[in-house]
């Protein structure tokens, strides 16, 4: 019954996107489901041209961010599929020139592609540990409707705007497209992070809602977001986080996730702090140490001058392979070796050993050096300003 009704519904998207072919191409739209290139959104609004508007369509765990672009005078509207899009947003994809993704959507299956019109999945990482697409271990297990219509899907796409060929290569695996379409122009977002303004701003952020933090070693815990599973932190895990007495150790779990930080709360181990009102970006601000597993905060943390180590704590490891799976080589590239058990996370703890990022950045963050806003913009602007 399902499936039924997911093959109405996009029927019901192709049917309005006919009806609506005949509109103006005078929109750029955004679709939003992540919450971290509302700069690179202003941006843009700022440098299109005169004859187009930019919409943001955007899902409600991004309102915050939604509500900031309304401010600045960029037209937003909430989304979710259902026959309310179907009526009322499907006229206005089909009146832009580009559509601009953040994210996979599955509505874009359904939706009429024309040629004048160009979509471009810009992602919400700079890089990939976990599968995805074709790549993760439960696809080969759905249907062939099902995989007819996820490759429907990614064929949409124009272009994947990368900040390096091996997120490019990413793609080209998890999506079967050709590398052609992969741009490689930088992750707007990574920009912030080579920004000394905004790394003193986040740090300025920080401390003045935590300002037990100054002047201490952090250690961020800040691990992936587990959508299938039963998640369940190991016992011990606080004691180990703790274990240099100078630091202070933040843990910054999912919202989806927080009921699980409960046995950490418990023990009441001061050196321990949950600040769910504060931004996971502005705290790699302050972080000294990251501990995450197959997150792409890595990524991030590896741009700002103040990281010092990064340890990647996989002690699900052979769940996580099974779903969603984890990249076939990431063991060539991390920049440091995973540790799996409590005890081991405990040793890298006290001896924090430095560890040098240059190999890995050069791998996922090769175009990422504080001007790809810039170039992603001056490209999508030109391609309006010739049509």
């Amino acid at each position: 019954m399902v499936k039924i009704l997911k093959v109405v519904y996009l029927w019901l998207i192709r049917l309005f996107s006919i009806m609506n072919i005949w509109r103006p191409k005078n929109k750029v739209v955004y679709v939003m489901s992540f919450d971290d290139n509302v700069d690179f959104i202003k941006q843009l609004a700022q440098r299109l041209p005169h004859k187009y508007v930019l919409y943001v369509l955007y899902k409600s765990n991004t309102e915050a961010a939604a509500t900031d672009l309304a401010a600045f005078g960029i037209t937003t509207r909430p989304f979710s599929d259902g026959l309310k899009f179907v009526f009322e947003d499907i006229s206005v994809l089909m009146s832009a020139k580009l559509i601009i993704c953040d994210n996979y959507y599955a509505f874009l299956g359904g939706l009429v592609k024309l040629p004048t019109t160009k979509i471009v999945q810009i992602w919400h990482a700079d890089g990939a540990i976990k599968k995805f697409g074709w790549e993760d271990p439960t696809t080969a297990m759905r249907s062939n409707s099902d995989k007819h219509r996820f490759q429907k899907v990614y064929d949409h796409f124009d272009e994947y705007i990368v900040g390096s060929k091996a997120m490019g290569q990413v793609f080209v695996n998890s999506y079967h497209e050709k590398f052609d379409k992969i741009k490689l122009l930088g992750y707007p977002r990574s920009d912030q992070y080579l920004d000394p303004e905004w790394q003193k701003k986040a740090r300025e952020r920080i401390f003045r809602s935590a300002p037990e933090l100054r002047n201490h070693r952090v250690i961020l815990y800040a691990p992936t977001y587990r959508e299938h599973q039963n998640f369940k932190l190991p016992k011990g895990l606080g004691s180990a986080l703790a274990a240099d007495p100078n630091a202070l150790v933040v843990i910054k779990l999912h919202p989806v996730l927080r009921d699980r930080e409960v046995p950490m709360r418990r023990i009441g181990n001061p050196k321990i702090k949950f600040y769910h009102e504060l931004e996971t970006s502005d705290l790699l601000a302050v972080a000294d140490t990251l501990v995450t597993d197959y997150s792409s905060v890595a990524f991030d943390f590896s741009l700002l001058p103040n990281a010092k180590s990064m340890i990647f704590f996989m002690f699900d490891l052979d769940n996580y392979q099974k779903d969603p799976g984890v990249q076939d080589d990431f063991l060539d590239w991390l920049p440091v070796e995973p540790v799996y058990k409590v005890e081991q996370l405990k040793d890298q703890i006290s001896a924090s050993p430095v560890v040098n990022f240059d190999q890995f950045n050069e791998h996922w963050n090769t175009y990422n050096d504080g001007h790809a806003t810039k170039r992603v913009i001056d490209r999508y602007v030109k391609f309006l300003e010739s049509n």
